[in-house]
């Protein structure tokens, strides 16, 4: 999208936004807010060279919530004509003279909405065209199989790019708009030893918001071949308790077991096995847990959330402590408190690492289990019981000795979080949450 098409979209979104700020009006709301999108992207998928999905994407849509009273309606249309637009808000309208009375709804506080906007540098948009696209993505897949001769096949490759826009406005008098880019290129492929049956699979993928900083074809093809090579001759452990390394892909899960928690939804509804912990020390001391949300390119990123309220540099865990919880502005009145400006999620959450880099951690875990996949979710966010699959490596005096499959890590929440030993300085930037590895002692190991 060029920059003139961009302020002509920006302009077309906001009186689309104007006109259904006043048509929930017209039909009877005292309040509404809404979100409106507009974008357009380009995917490819290969397969042994053969393209099996090529896609344009050209998306829209428009999002509202209307508020009578305490009363309720929501609706969403991708048809952006003005009948359309019309049709929406009155049905919405229409569905909250029928919904109960909730005395916990409405807007966000007037006095939360974000006043100050400034670029975050978020909009980095890839002319990229279909032919180039599938030249990118061969030669992605052919730089993994032609990395070894154990990779015996693919299971693809592919790339996409989107760029769009998004606009959150509200009866306060609030909009906010912001326009975006993503990009990204994945590989994936099998090897198998020669006289082995057993296959293995893995990939690499690189995401960013400005294509010039993709990693190369060649790189991601090859950092799939390497991840599949060494996945290769797997053997399964026998049960036992271990100390467990997760790398920092899946370093982000345990981080978001921990929000779960703390969800300003869990704590009244009361469905948590961290209830009531502001204040708590459920980390050790070393654990900082916060939010950046003003990162220029970072994927988490904004000023504001989803409802307008404006976003802030935000302790959440500090010397191990909870600080906060995390609230859009339903589940904060329903606990006596204020927004923490998460409705939609957290922004660019960072848990601070101890200082080792991923070697020093081996050396640290000495004899235990590196995770680098995860199976399958069994958590229980009342009890904070835990128990998922794992693939990965078993590690020996701080050195890698051979790959792990079916096997499934436990414990609990509470004493994985407590048992935190440290946290590495090889953070993963392709997500809104940013951690390094994370070393956990005395966890169940189940195998053979």
């Amino acid at each position: 999208m060029s920059n003139d098409k961009l302020i002509q979209s920006q302009d077309e979104l906001r009186e689309v936004s104007d006109n259904v700020l006043k048509l929930a009006k017209k039909y009877g709301a005292s309040d509404a807010e809404l979100s409106l999108n507009r974008g357009a992207g380009l995917s490819v998928e290969i397969h042994m060279e053969n393209v099996d999905k090529l896609e344009y994407h050209r998306d829209q849509g428009l999002s509202i919530t209307v508020y009578m009273g305490k009363h309720t309606g929501s609706a969403s249309t991708g048809d952006l004509s003005a009948q359309a637009v019309e049709d929406t808000v009155k049905a919405a309208c229409n569905i909250a003279k029928y919904t109960e009375e909730d005395k916990y709804t409405g807007l966000a506080d007037a006095d939360m909405m974000a006043t100050e906007v400034s670029d975050l540098d978020l909009y980095h948009p890839w002319n990229l065209e279909a032919d180039q696209a599938i030249d990118i993505a061969r030669e992605c897949e052919q730089h993994a199989l032609q990395f070894d001769s154990r990779i015996v096949n693919s299971d693809g490759a592919s790339i996409s790019s989107y760029s769009g826009l998004g606009l959150i406005a509200n009866s306060h008098g609030f909009t906010g708009i912001v326009p975006s880019s993503r990009h990204s290129l994945s590989c994936s492929v099998i090897g198998q030893e020669e006289g082995d049956e057993n296959m293995q699979r893995d990939y690499w993928y690189s995401s960013t918001r400005v294509n010039s900083e993709l990693q190369s074809a060649k790189a991601v093809g090859e950092k799939a071949a390497e991840k599949t090579l060494a996945r290769l001759n797997a053997k399964q452990i026998s049960t036992r308790e271990a100390n467990i390394l997760y790398s920092p892909e899946m370093a982000r899960s345990i981080i978001s077991h921990f929000t779960s928690a703390i969800a300003g939804g869990a704590q009244y509804r009361k469905s948590t096995f961290l209830l009531d912990c502001i204040d708590e020390k459920v980390f050790p001391e070393f654990i900082h847990l916060h939010e950046q949300p003003h990162l220029l390119r970072a994927f988490g990123s904004g000023y504001f959330d989803k409802e307008g309220v404006a976003t802030k540099n935000r302790d959440i865990v500090t010397d191990g402590v909870v600080q906060d919880y995390i609230m859009g502005s339903y589940s904060a009145r329903q606990l006596g408190l204020k927004s923490t400006a998460n409705s939609g999620g957290t922004h660019n959450l960072t848990l601070d690492s101890t200082g080792q880099n991923f070697d020093e951690l081996l050396k640290m875990l000495d004899t235990g289990f590196l995770v680098t996949e995860l199976i399958g979710s069994g958590i229980n966010n009342i009890t904070g019981d835990y128990s998922r699959g794992a693939a990965g490596y078993w590690v020996e005096n701080g050195e890698i000795q051979h790959a792990v499959e079916e096997v499934t890590v436990a414990g609990n929440l509470k004493d994985m979080f407590k048992n935190i030993v440290a946290v590495g300085t090889d953070v993963d930037l392709r997500s809104a949450t940013r951690t390094g590895s994370i070393l956990i002692e005395g966890m169940m190991v189940a195998g053979s």
